[in-house]
């Protein structure tokens, strides 16, 4: 880029020492003291002087002297307690247990023989005794770590500067989106049939089933074509009786 952009005689350059812009912030999530009260007030502003108010004392009592109800014992004067001797009579007590002094016969003299005369030193075997000797419990090789050499937290050694890798962070960057605008997959497509010319639709319906008849007419399997037609005949008509007269009605007049 040219020298004729840039106007006066700055140019970008590295900053020589920290900038507050270099560095996030908490932001404004610290509350100020208060300038009111004087539990914890603002030590930059004048603090007046608080005053409180007493608790109420309670009422002295004029007088430490005993009532009338005080009962004075009848062993005491005017110069302490009555100095007549007194006496009491005590339970009997109980039989003690009787001495177990043992008698001229539980001693034997013709024992302490080598207790009382010089005799030669005796010595026994012993078994030996494993439990007398408590197991070591010293530390091995295996117990002792040694420190690693390895990370910023060396121990008694130089170690490198290291650095480590934070993840983007959603808020306060420089693509977060503070008015919460829809994306272009928030919106749904148009039918086009609303702003333009909609064609003819047509739709196609469910076959519908044919009509049933629950009358029980005769197929075509109820007749018969075999079998000839009857030609036309005659009858003869009732015999009649010839003894059989006539009534006469009141029609017949």
């Amino acid at each position: 880029m040219g020298s004729d952009v840039w106007v006066g005689p700055w140019r970008p350059h590295r900053p020589r020492g920290p900038i507050a812009a270099l560095y996030r912030g908490p932001g404004p999530k610290y509350m100020l003291p208060p300038n009111t009260g004087y539990v914890l007030h603002d030590p930059s502003r004048p603090r007046a002087p608080a005053f409180s108010f007493g608790a109420r004392l309670p009422t002295r009592q004029t007088s430490c002297g005993p009532g009338p109800g005080h009962l004075v014992p009848a062993h005491m004067t005017v110069r302490g307690r009555d100095g007549t001797p007194a006496y009491s009579i005590y339970g009997r007590a109980r039989h003690a247990a009787p001495l177990l002094t043992p008698g001229p016969g539980r001693y034997f003299p013709e024992r302490a023989g080598n207790a009382t005369y010089p005799s030669a030193p005796r010595h026994t075997i012993a078994p030996r005794n494993w439990g007398a000797h408590a197991k070591q419990q010293t530390p091995g090789p295996g117990t002792y770590t040694v420190p690693s050499l390895l990370g910023p937290r060396v121990i008694g050694k130089a170690s490198a500067p290291t650095y480590s890798l934070y993840g983007r962070s959603a808020v306060g960057s420089f693509f977060e989106d503070l008015s919460k605008t829809p994306g272009p997959c928030a919106y749904h497509a148009v039918n086009t049939g609303i702003y333009k010319s909609r064609a003819p639709q047509f739709s196609m319906l469910a076959r519908t089933s044919l009509p049933q008849d629950n009358t029980l007419n005769p197929g075509p399997a109820a007749y018969n074509v075999d079998q000839p037609r009857k030609p036309r005949g005659w009858s003869f008509g009732i015999r009649h009786s010839d003894y059989l007269a006539r009534v006469p009605t009141k029609a017949d007049d």
